[in-house]
Formats: structure tokens, C-alpha cells, sequence
């Protein structure tokens, strides 16, 4: 699949093209706050629990309006037929993976994802007697000699969370392919810059509560795949988002769906920021890493794959050195109005944490330091801030302060 090809997708294109009509004629869709609903016959409530009757209301748990309002719009973005909220990103993760494997199945997994994901592979999932084999994912041949006759599932995450490495994401799709195995890609760091599904992907999942809601308000996930796959999730007999029970509340799905509208303004602002203050730092000696630096290894591929229109996406890192001068530039950036010292990533402020101790600490030590996830290293969700050059003048003074620079 060539770049080209790959460019005439443009996801807020698809996203804007969506208009709804609530239910008096307004321009959001009127929420439906019911859990249950009524059927005109007993036959159509039959059809329903079968899944044959297109446009039925159940119960909320199976489906609701506004979730598949919501859903609708967000396979609109990924460019897949289908889509199914979630309460959380982790109940799209977690979903997905019970209803792809069985007992005795592996998956093949980046070695750095988010910490929850890994928790869940590593410490739950073997419960059920599914092993995961974790890799460096840059490498596809790394990748394919971990692959065996017991692999179902590859997984990575575009952008990964949080060294920032790069998935070649048209290459494992061809070795999902050639091994007849499903590739699911969690897009959280990367929404309308990658299409992963436009590049091969079976399954596309984001946690909703980051980038793509952007307040720091709601929690949330999404599944984007083919409408089969979705309906294999909501099947009320064996399907995983069906009797998990992962679903997410009406009220939350239309505040989402708002925000979602201004995602691609968000998103270029996001990524220029991040651009300004990794660039600047990078001159000045930092040790930084950010996908749009011609430094990061993986640019070409980002390059290659990304829509440049949104740029190189709003996640950072910066290593400090150590855990104790990483504590302090966050506390003295947080004190100076510089953001946050929070998990969680999105916000229109920054956002700063040492995975290290938080969001990765469910990753033992050893292999953190394994995969390079160092004590002193901060990752960054860079906000919306209008003059970014005043952002930096003052970070730059907190870190003079502490003798970083």
C-alpha cells in the first residue's frame, strides 16, 4: 500500500460528513436515558436477542443510540465498517483479546505498551492458559521468530506508551497475513495522524479518555474493526463486550461525541507544541525523544504512515538522569503553572509523570531497564498552550533552577 493511496483517506473529512437530528429536530442526537425497551410484538424482542432486527433497542448493555452514534463516528475516523464503546480503554483491550484466544492460544506483543495491557497480559490472561511472548516490535524479524503454530494475536500500540516507539504497521500486517493472525493495534497516541486499518490492521482500539475526549473528564474506549468482528463482540451467546459487560454510559458517549468534533483542531495544535518544545530542547543538549525529530529512529516509518496534516502527535519524553531530579522539575513545573504532574494524557494542559513509578510500574524493574524505561525519564502530554515559545522560556528556567540545564 503505497503512501499515496494511503493519504486519500482523511478521517476528519469522515467525521465532519456524519450529521445527526435528534429526536425534536436539534443538531445533537437526543440521548436516550433508558436501559431497557419496549417491542410492539414479541416476535421483533425475539429477532432482537438473535441479532436479525437492524435498528432494535434491546438493552443498553447489548447497544443504545447513542453509543452507536458515537460508534458510527469513530469507524468513520478509523475507516473501518464497524465500531463498539466501551467503558474504558482497557475493556476494549480486554475484550478483544478473550474474544480473539482461547485456552492454549499466544499473542505477540510490544514489549512496550501501556502498563495496564501488560498487567493483563502477563499476570491475567495466563489464568486461562493464554501466554504472550513480548518483543521488540520495531524489528519484524524479531517478531515473526517469536511467531508459533499457537499464535492468534499480534498487538501494538502505533505510538507506544511510553518510549515512543514506532510500529511498521504494513509490516506486520503482511505477517499477520502470511501467518493467518489477527493484528490489533491500540491508536490511543496517534488519533487521525495514523489509520492503522487504512495500513492492514484487523482491530483498532483507543482508549477514548485521552486524546480523542481531550477534557480529562470521561472515561471510555473503542474497538474499530469490521461490522462481523462487532457483532461477534456484542453476540449475546459468547460475545466478549456482551457479557463482560464493558459498557459505556449514554450521557458519557454524547459528551464524547461533542468533543470528538474538535479533535483535528486539537490534535495540530497538540503536535506543534510538541514539535516547538522537542526541537528547542534537543538544541539545547536534552536528551529527548519525540517521533517528529529526524533523530527517533523510527521517523521514516512514522513519516511514511502518518497523515501530515496532524503532525507528529503530542507524546514526549525527557530523561533527567534520575527519579529524584525528574520528581523535582515535575513539582517545580506543576508549582510554576506549567501543568499537571498527573497520569493520563490529552489534556489542553500538559500533562508529566515518570512512567517508571506510575502508569509502567505494573512492568517489573528488570525489564524496564531491559526495554530502557529509565528512572529519570518524564513522559509529557504537551497541551494546547497558545504561546508555546513563553511554555518553553519557562521550563527551561525550572530546569536551569535545578542544574538540569
Amino acid at each position: 500500500m503505497e503512501n499515496q493511496h494511503r493519504m486519500a483517506f482523511h478521517p476528519a473529512d469522515h467525521i465532519q460528513d456524519l450529521q445527526y437530528f435528534g429526536e425534536f429536530g436539534g443538531v445533537n442526537p437526543s440521548i436516550s436515558d433508558s436501559s431497557t425497551y419496549t417491542f410492539l410484538s414479541a416476535k421483533t424482542m425475539f429477532d432482537t436477542f438473535e441479532g436479525n432486527a437492524e435498528g432494535c433497542y434491546l438493552y443498553s448493555r447489548h447497544s443504545s443510540p447513542m453509543n452507536l452514534y458515537l460508534g458510527q463516528a469513530l469507524a468513520a475516523m478509523e475507516g473501518t465498517t464497524g465500531a463498539n464503546v466501551t467503558a474504558s480503554g482497557m475493556g476494549a483491550i480486554t475484550s478483544v483479546l478473550l474474544q480473539l484466544c482461547a485456552s492454549g492460544d499466544q499473542i505477540v506483543s510490544s514489549r512496550t505498551i501501556y502498563g495496564g495491557t501488560y498487567a493483563f497480559m502477563k499476570n491475567v490472561l495466563p489464568k486461562w492458559h493464554i501466554q504472550t511472548r513480548f518483543v521488540d516490535i520495531t524489528k519484524l524479524d524479531v517478531v515473526e521468530a517469536a511467531i508459533t503454530p499457537h499464535t492468534k494475536v499480534l498487538y501494538c500500540e502505533t505510538v507506544s506508551n511510553p518510549l515512543l516507539e514506532v510500529a511498521d504497521i504494513q509490516g506486520l500486517a503482511q505477517l499477520a497475513k502470511k501467518y493467518n493472525l489477527k493484528l490489533v493495534v491500540d491508536n490511543t497516541f496517534s488519533p487521525l495522524q495514523v489509520a492503522p486499518a487504512q495500513w492492514g490492521a484487523d482491530v483498532v482500539i483507543h482508549s477514548l479518555t485521552k486524546f480523542i475526549n481531550g477534557s480529562s473528564d470521561t472515561v471510555g474506549g473503542v474497538i474499530c474493526s469490521s461490522q462481523e468482528f462487532i457483532n461477534d463482540l456484542r453476540n449475546v451467546n459468547d460475545g466478549a463486550c456482551m457479557l463482560l459487560g464493558p459498557t459505556m454510559d449514554s450521557l458519557r458517549s454524547a459528551s464524547i461525541l461533542k468533543n470528538l468534533r474538535t479533535l483535528h483542531i486539537r490534535m495540530k495544535q497538540h503536535s506543534h507544541n510538541a514539535m516547538y518544545l522537542a526541537s528547542q530542547f534537543e538544541k539545547d543538549g536534552l536528551k529527548v525523544v519525540y517521533p517528529g525529530l529526524k533523530s527517533h529512529p523510527s521517523h521514516a516509518i512514522l513519516t511514511n504512515q502518518m497523515n501530515p496534516e496532524y503532525g507528529y502527535g503530542g507524546m514526549m519524553t525527557l530523561d533527567v538522569g534520575t527519579l529524584d531530579r525528574a520528581n523535582a522539575l515535575m513539582e517545580l513545573m506543576q508549582h510554576n503553572n506549567l501543568g499537571y504532574l498527573a497520569v493520563s494524557l490529552g489534556f489542553y494542559k500538559t500533562l508529566f509523570s515518570a512512567p517508571g513509578t506510575s502508569t509502567s510500574s505494573e512492568i517489573p524493574l528488570e525489564e524496564q531497564k531491559e526495554m530502557g524505561l529509565t528512572d529519570g525519564l518524564i513522559r509529557f502530554s504537551i497541551g494546547l498552550d497558545n504561546d508555546i515559545e513563553r511554555t518553553y522560556q519557562k521550563m527551561t528556567d525550572c530546569m536551569r533552577k535545578l542544574g538540569i540545564l
